[in-house]
């Protein structure tokens, strides 16, 4: 009989790092920026377990995969080491990760707990009981298999011989060689049978064997002559034996007696040279199916989410029965489902998470969805459901159309909620759940901007105190103190004093006049913008005196509590597209001028910090779900009227990574298409840089017959018959308001599709009177749903139109050029889009934009405060009115965020004032926990 053939697991080894840097290779084509990582933990520093760790990093980098070895001390503790393998089990650029044995530590350790430790989808030496349990079972393509035994598995295969029906011996029974050899031959049909050390009958065993598989870690123990003729022989061991001719005096030696038993076999591994290098090269291997199987579940493309079944009544319960009958899905299952690792969502309770913004920069290179903006006609003070529609709208898109879809709304102020208009999470069976939650402090943003606001307000009051009370020296110890004998400058007092023109960092270099400028920054009072701000809606707080305590020493001045959503940094929230930006945003916001007329921000004041460190959790968007279970970013919530009325352009830019290049992220733009819309195009795109695909505009047979010249809409207060009655020549009447509004839309060159949302006190005439007028004013499409009545199914025509139209070709373009005059911008905005003949500019505007223009801020965008409640000044002129002149009482500048806001007629920045004594309906259950009444 020939000598056997040497199986060398060199050359094998080699061929299969060359199949794998090809693979990873691909990976990284496919998917720019990823790699696949290992991670070795190493214990100690014993000299065999670093030669195998390099040769495990050897290896890695040649094929490409990006390995990171951690090193803990021989005094690691197992609390330290659990540590450590929590942290890699949640990092998601490691894909492979081993606990390199044995642990060197003199502190003891329990081995399996460790091994036990590592995430079995991590756990790419197959050691934990999870992968063993699983293999035992037979789940070979759900488990991780020892690489030991998979690189014997490969050796067998590269012989041609098929494995099933052929009697196999394994002599060894360790859990990392032994006892897994087992199961994999069996599970690869093999008859298998273990021998170890207590085996009588062990040379008759092994000459029954087809295939030889020996660990027993015993010099030569198996003897040729033991062999079947024609076997195949895999020789796991490696010993040590005497050798006077080698210079060590030893050499290596596998458990088989080699020279012998090449003359039986017909296939033979070397020692060494056999299985050592096959144990290295099926840990690269499992390394790359752990990141193929990775990339497998959270690869851009569509999603799998598991929908909720809505259960639909007739009548339609309220809105917080539906909500809180329904079971959301935990938070951190939808962050799974949308494809966020879990490292970058941080868990606010079971409804709701936090996600980090690094998730941008992993999905840097994913091309965006479908950008779709909603917004309305005109509406009545009832609102026309626009968040209703956004929610119906994406649970048709996902829930019943299988489209990758994020809804991203405002989170809603306090005020209203407790108010007349109530809350924001859209109504009937389209909500955002819990709508609780969703309606009162979420995850604190707005809290944290409340503090942030008032933190500026105390700076500047207390600023001017002490300024008015102190000498310049007296001033400059307590902003730049000594410290141990030491004074330095902070950042930004560096800033502070680059502006002023002083280019020193020695405090104690400064000239007296130097340090005047510095510690002076002699605020008029008359000129101070910047105001108290809190969510709630109280009166008695819209005109204060501040500074009545006789510690403040007779200076007090006229002050007013605003909104919080009005404050700019809400508006700074909503517009920053990440931390640094944000502070930048922060830094430049002015909150006075000084006697000399120069802008006092509040850089100057030196709180720029500060306010970033209070907003560094509110800058996450917050994840919720809707009704149906899918996705939904609540983030920011500036008012519409007296702000720019749109979410953050974060959660927009996250949502529309995770959609991917099918799928659609849905917006809401505040109030009507005159004052929403607009903002969202001319600033909030213009600073985010994203580009819409389609409008989507909300129109109701009630708003409509309002604007035909129906009774005034009332909140609280039963709707005349008008309303609730057919009346074709109200609505065709009316429906001048709705032309206007598909005009504007159409003006910045994006497809717009009219959504008729049905009231059960609308006819089918009414309704498809709306959509007639709509489409022959220029609509791409136009649709009746019944989302609020029956879920997502209600909006499926909806849905399948904004899916045509995002087809369509949208030449979007700004209204205006940022560069040209104040005057001119507002000029625009007032003729183009609400209709006027001309603006009229009252003496303190004017002014305004002089000083403006003068400071520097004529560039900025116009973000006009207007009534919601008409196209022009006048909350009483309904449909589309023309010929009147748009009078500009004030303008005020939000430079950090980054926008000019002209006061037009009558519009305030206060809280608005409740209607009747403050009774709410609203309880909590004191056993269930649970929120009763309404919003």
């Amino acid at each position: 009989m020939a000598p056997a053939e040497i199986l060398s697991g060199k050359v094998v080894s080699g061929q299969v790092r060359d199949r794998l840097k090809q693979q990873v290779l691909e990976m990284t084509e496919k998917f720019p920026g990823f790699r696949p990582g290992l991670a070795i933990l190493q214990v100690g520093n014993r000299d065999d377990s670093n030669l195998y760790i390099n040769m495990k990093l050897k290896a890695a980098a040649e094929i490409g995969i990006s390995a990171n070895h951690i090193k803990l001390p021989n005094t690691a503790t197992e609390a330290d080491v659990l540590k450590c393998i929590a942290s890699l089990n949640s990092d998601p650029a490691v894909h492979g990760f081993i606990v390199q044995l044995p642990l060197d530590s003199n502190k003891p350790i329990n081995t399996e707990k460790i091994t036990n430790a590592v995430a079995p989808e991590k756990d790419v030496d197959g050691l934990s009981s999870i992968n063993a349990g699983k293999l035992s079972r037979g789940d070979l393509g759900d488990c991780f298999i020892p690489c030991t035994p998979k690189g014997c598995m490969e050796l067998i295969r590269q012989t041609g011989v098929q494995v099933a029906g052929k009697r196999a011996v394994v002599i060894g029974r360790s859990k990392i060689v032994g006892a897994p050899m087992h199961d994999l031959l069996l599970w690869n049909n093999a008859t298998v049978t273990t021998c170890h050390s207590k085996t009588s009958t062990l040379a008759e065993e092994v000459g029954k064997a087809d295939i030889l598989v020996v660990a027993a870690g015993r010099a030569e123990m198996v003897k040729g002559e033991w062999i079947k003729p024609g076997a195949i022989v895999i020789d796991c061991g490696i010993n040590h034996v005497p050798d006077s001719t080698k210079a060590s005096g030893k050499r290596v030696v596998g458990d088989v007696a080699y020279n012998s038993a090449k003359e039986k076999a017909s296939f033979i591994t070397p020692v060494p040279g056999g299985v050592g290098p096959m144990t290295v090269a099926m840990l690269m291997q499992s390394t790359v199916e752990s990141a193929q199987r990775f990339l497998e579940k959270f690869k851009p493309g569509k999603w799998t989410i598991q929908y909720n079944q809505l259960t639909l009544k007739m009548p339609v319960p309220s809105d917080i029965e539906i909500s809180q009958s329904c079971i959301p899905k935990p938070i951190d299952q939808v962050a799974k489902e949308v494809g966020l690792f879990p490292d970058e969502v941080e868990l606010y309770g079971q409804t709701k998470a936090k996600v980090q913004l690094s998730v941008l920069k992993r999905l840097q290179n994913q091309p965006d969805g479908k950008y779709v903006v909603v917004t309305g006609i005109t509406p009545t003070p009832l609102g026309e459901g626009k968040s209703t529609t956004t929610v119906g709208l994406v649970q048709a898109l996902g829930a019943h159309l299988h489209q990758n879809v994020f809804a991203c709304v405002r989170q809603p102020s306090q005020g209203p909620t407790f108010g007349i208009k109530g809350g924001a999470a859209g109504g009937g069976y389209c909500q955002v759940v819990p709508m609780e939650e969703f309606n009162l402090h979420l995850t604190g943003d707005i809290h944290a901007i409340t503090a942030a606001n008032n933190l500026v307000a105390a700076a500047i009051d207390a600023r001017m105190f002490h300024e008015l009370t102190q000498s310049d020296q007296a001033l400059y110890n307590r902003l730049v103190p000594s410290v141990n004998g030491v004074r330095k400058f902070s950042d930004i007092q560096i800033r502070r004093l680059q502006k002023l023109g002083i280019n020193k960092t020695d405090p104690m270099a400064l000239t007296k006049e130097e340090v005047n400028a510095f510690v002076r920054l002699d605020i008029d009072p008359g000129t101070i913008t910047w105001q108290r701000v809190l969510d709630t809606n109280d009166r008695f707080l819209r005109k204060i005196t501040i500074g009545q305590s006789v510690t403040e020493k007779g200076f007090s001045r006229t002050a007013q509590f605003d909104i919080t959503v009005s404050s700019e940094i809400m508006a700074v929230l909503a517009l920053a597209d990440g931390l640094e930006d944000m502070k930048k945003r922060f830094g430049r916001m002015v909150v006075a001028c000084s006697k000399k007329g120069q802008p006092v921000t509040a850089d100057d004041l030196g709180v720029t910090g500060a306010l970033a460190v209070l907003m560094k959790d509110a800058i996450k968007p917050n994840l919720m779900q809707t009704l149906e279970g899918t996705p939904v970013f609540v983030h920011a919530g500036p008012f519409a009227n007296i702000a720019h009325g749109n979410s953050s352009v974060l959660a927009d830019k996250i949502a529309l990574k995770l959609v991917g290049k099918d799928g659609f992220v849905v917006t809401e733009a505040g109030f009507g298409a005159d004052i929403g819309m607009e903002k969202f195009f001319n600033i909030k795109c213009r600073y985010s840089g994203l580009r819409p695909h389609v409008v989507v505009l909300v129109a109701t047979v009630r708003a409509l017959k309002m604007h035909g010249g129906g009774p005034a809409v009332t909140a609280g207060v039963p709707l005349p018959k008008e309303y609730t009655e057919e009346n074709l020549q109200l609505v065709a009447k009316g429906c001048s308001n709705l032309n206007k509004q598909i005009q504007n839309a159409r003006m910045f060159g994006v497809p717009v599709v009219v959504a008729v949302n049905a009231f059960k006190t609308d006819t089918k005439a009414e309704l498809a009177l709306v959509v007639q007028h709509a489409k022959e004013a220029g609509a791409f499409d136009a649709v009746e749903c019944t989302h609020w009545a029956e879920g997502g199914k209600g909006a499926l025509a909806l849905a399948r139109a904004v899916q045509r139209a995002s087809q369509a070709p949208s030449n979007f373009r700004f209204l205006y050029n940022v560069e040209l005059p104040v005057v001119d911008k507002i000029r625009l905005i007032a003729q183009q889009v609400y209709g006027a003949k001309d603006i009229e500019l009252l003496p303190e505007a004017q002014e305004k934009v002089a000083v403006y223009t003068k400071q520097g801020f004529g560039n900025l965008p116009i973000c006009m405060a207007k009534t919601h409640l008409s196209l022009s000044h006048d909350p009483e002129q309904k449909g589309a009115p023309t010929g009147f002149v748009l009078p500009i009482r004030d303008i005020r500048a939000s430079v950090g965020a980054g926008f000019l806001y002209p006061l037009v007629g009558t519009m305030s920045t206060m809280p608005g004032l409740p209607t009747r004594p403050c009774f709410y309906d609203i309880d909590l259950d004191p056993v269930s926990g649970e929120v009763n009444g309404l919003f």
